[in-house]
């Protein structure tokens, strides 16, 4: 064995013993989403990498990536096994990975999120905007997406006539919508303007919110989700996102060290 592959083996045995996670400075970018290994490897031989405001150009090199923060080109980075990742998606941008008649939301996210493959935690039509979650973390997105969850989902539309009581009663007692077998309800429903309801869902059917609406009587003419289970959108402006937090991931019905 190469002596400078001795002192790697060593090095990685060592780091094993002490229990940190050691990986290759190409291979790490590259699971960062910054494009192949031989893209990677041109990057850090080029001198485009720091880590601690010193210059990687080694792109074997073993580095422990717990609490990593890094530049790329002078952009700050940090490393994330995972990524969640709260967007505030404006009208006009259609949720899928192939969108056909709309831009994508994914061209909203920096590159690196959509090369590493982020997906949206469900769906939202191109003129409905409001709170999208999206991910690369499978577990995170099944449990965000099952129906068996019943995550809330809180919306608020805006309605072509006034809201009425008996509008309210039925969407709280259930309306049934075609090809339903049973009718659906809302968790809670409320009119907080004359042409507004403000309703909480945690079934998930396709254009549900409309739908419900429509079968109360009403007709939606804009729609805003505004909650997904304890997480509020908040300030975030429209068109721009943010990594979750632990505390955002708290108040969800999943936590990143498993279903809860």
């Amino acid at each position: 064995m190469a002596a400078r592959s001795l002192r790697q083996y060593r090095a990685r045995e060592q780091a094993v013993t002490r229990g940190e996670s050691i990986i290759e400075l190409e291979r790490l970018l590259q699971s960062q989403g910054f494009g192949s290994r031989k893209f990677c490897r041109k990057l850090i031989e080029a001198g485009a990498v720091e880590i601690g405001g010193e210059v990687r150009d080694r792109p074997r090199e073993d580095i422990d990536p717990t609490g990593l923060h890094f530049t790329i080109d002078g952009e700050p980075w940090e490393y994330r096994e995972h990524v969640y990742v709260l967007l505030h998606k404006p009208p006009g941008f259609e949720c899928s990975t192939s969108p056909t008649h709309h831009e994508g939301v994914h061209a909203l996210l920096p590159l690196p999120l959509v090369v590493r493959g982020v997906q949206p935690a469900g769906r939202l039509d191109h003129d409905t905007t409001g709170m999208l979650l999206l991910s690369d973390d499978g577990p995170f997105l099944h449990a965000m997406m099952s129906p068996r969850r019943h995550v809330p989902k809180h919306y608020v539309a805006t309605t072509k006539h006034p809201v009425t009581d008996a509008m309210l009663d039925a969407l709280r007692t259930g309306v049934l919508l075609r090809d339903e077998t049973e009718p659906l309800a809302a968790q809670d429903a409320a009119s907080p303007a004359e042409c507004r309801i403000a309703m909480t869902i945690a079934q998930g059917k396709y254009h549900q919110v409309k739908r419900m609406i429509a079968a109360a009587g009403n007709r939606v003419e804009a729609l805003h989700r505004d909650g997904i289970g304890g997480l509020a959108l908040g300030d975030l402006a429209e068109g721009e996102w943010r990594y979750l937090t632990a505390d955002d991931l708290a108040a969800l019905p999943y936590s990143a060290a498993g279903e809860k």
